[in-house]
């Protein structure tokens, strides 16, 4: 039997960037020879894409950890280093990826929902290769002596969800029989017996009456209380979120437990609509099953009015004869094809997920810092450029340190410490480096604006944003 994985969480780390090259060259004749060392290789992205061909995270059930191909160094005669390549893992479409707190190992956000085949998004950036030499010459620094070093990529851990895209789903308590309805409907076989929670992991089956063709899925039975986790409660209803229709179920013979079949139904809609509100408001067709028992007339017909009552259509069914099932079947497939239809006129060109509107949020997002006092006389600056920037500093090498200096304080990072309470000779701690405050002034001599500007590593355009 194969095993179905739902909900999944990874450790993923994309490749560390190759450092750059600090070298002169060195040649017969050529006595002076400029700068040549190369840069360094992007550390590979680890990728997560949407596949059709994929049906679970079975993949993700035993290893967790995934990295990505580190970059290689620069050297000289101005020879780059390789790229890593990226990772990529495959995931079946309906699953939403999100950022988990690094603390607490809860959900922090969303960051995307895969619903269509192809769609990808990067969740762990390759670190930046460092720049060679040559990138540090200007007006007034002619032989750098200096090079960045490769950065060092994130490591952090991800959950992955599946939600399944099924058109229809079955829902109902345990044992009403929707495993056998989705055998008769479908080419499905799941495991059928007499006794309640016989259904552990949802069943898909593709259904074919008429015209009409749709995927209908079998969510394993709810319970009072699903909605607050009772049971296995949140881990099937994720699954009834992505469906457009829902068959809710219901056995009109009250089960062995002598249940009355009208309070079975009020309570199914009641853990719906307390699970999320807008389920409460999702095409539903009642179906009652197990019609084919002596007796039950009465509370058919008692089902039938409140069904009604709440604008839902209502079938009388059996699984066991297949009574009223080929109807069902034709009624269900008119209407999931018209939600299908309200579906499209909804949606735009746009792709579901926008992965370059993702990827402008992460920078944004990386591009912020804040300063935080940590002790009296002892401040932290956090952020993740500024942080990368830090660990691309060769520290041993003063040339590196000023040019790190020059680019946080045009980063407004002296600005931010003054502004906070910093003084001159308070430590100023990033990452596991620490050093005294001494505020750039705009006369310093050792700060040179066009200088910077001048340099191959920040382009005008990008010079710009990071004052802003």
């Amino acid at each position: 039997m194969s095993q179905f994985t739902d909900i999944c969480r990874i450790n993923v780390k994309g490749g560390n960037g190759g450092a750059g090259c600090m070298s002169f060259r060195r040649e017969a004749f050529v006595p002076k020879g400029g700068p040549d060392g190369g840069d360094g290789g992007h550390g590979g992205n680890v990728v997560i894409q949407a596949d059709a061909q994929l049906s679970s995270l079975i993949d993700y059930r035993f290893k967790h950890h995934f990295r990505a191909e580190d970059g290689t160094h620069g050297k000289g005669a101005r020879k780059d280093g390789a790229n890593g390549a990226d990772l990529v893992l495959k995931v079946p479409m309906g699953t939403v990826i999100r950022e988990l707190d690094a603390s607490t190992m809860e959900p922090a956000y969303e960051i995307a929902d895969l619903t269509h085949d192809g769609e990808r998004v990067v969740v762990a950036p390759g670190g930046t290769g460092g720049l060679g030499n040559p990138h540090f010459v200007t007006s007034t620094r002619r032989a750098p002596a200096f090079a960045q070093k490769g950065e060092p990529s994130l490591e952090h851990w991800i959950e992955l969800e599946m939600k399944l895209m099924a058109d229809a789903a079955l829902v109902g308590f345990p044992s009403v029989g929707k495993s056998s309805l989705i055998a008769r409907m479908s080419a499905a076989r799941p495991k059928i017996a007499d006794y309640p929670f016989t259904t552990l992991v949802p069943n898909l089956g593709m259904v074919r009456a008429g015209e009409y063709s749709y995927v209908v899925a079998d969510v394993p039975g709810l319970i009072e209380g699903a909605a607050e986790g009772k049971g296995l409660g949140h881990q099937f209803l994720r699954h009834v979120e992505r469906t457009a229709l829902i068959l809710h179920v219901v056995d009109i013979t009250g089960s062995y437990e002598g249940r009355d079949p009208l309070e079975d139904y009020r309570i199914i809609n009641d853990e719906l609509r307390r699970y999320a509100s807008e389920l409460a408001d999702r095409p539903q067709i009642v179906v009652a099953n197990k019609c084919d028992a002596s007796g039950v007339s009465d509370r058919v017909q008692a089902l039938k009015m409140a069904a009604l009552a709440d604008g839902h259509e209502f079938f009388a069914v059996s699984a066991l004869t297949g009574a009223g099932l080929q109807t069902l079947m034709l009624a269900c497939g008119e209407r999931v094809s018209k939600l299908r239809l309200e579906l499209a006129e909804q949606q735009t060109d746009e792709p579901a997920f926008d992965e370059e509107k993702w990827e402008r949020a992460r920078k944004q997002r990386e591009k912020r810092f804040h300063v935080e006092l940590e002790e009296p006389g002892a401040w932290r600056v956090v952020g993740t450029n500024l942080e990368r920037m830090v660990v691309q500093t060769d520290w041993e090498n003063e040339e590196a340190v000023i040019y790190l200096q020059h680019r946080m304080a045009r980063m407004g990072v002296d600005d931010a410490l003054a502004k906070a309470g910093c003084r001159n000779g308070d430590e100023v701690r990033i990452l596991g480096y620490a050093f005294n405050f001494e505020g750039l002034e705009a006369d310093d001599e050792e700060f040179d604006e066009d200088e910077l500007l001048d340099s191959d590593l920040i382009e005008p355009e990008a010079a710009e944003e990071e004052v802003e």
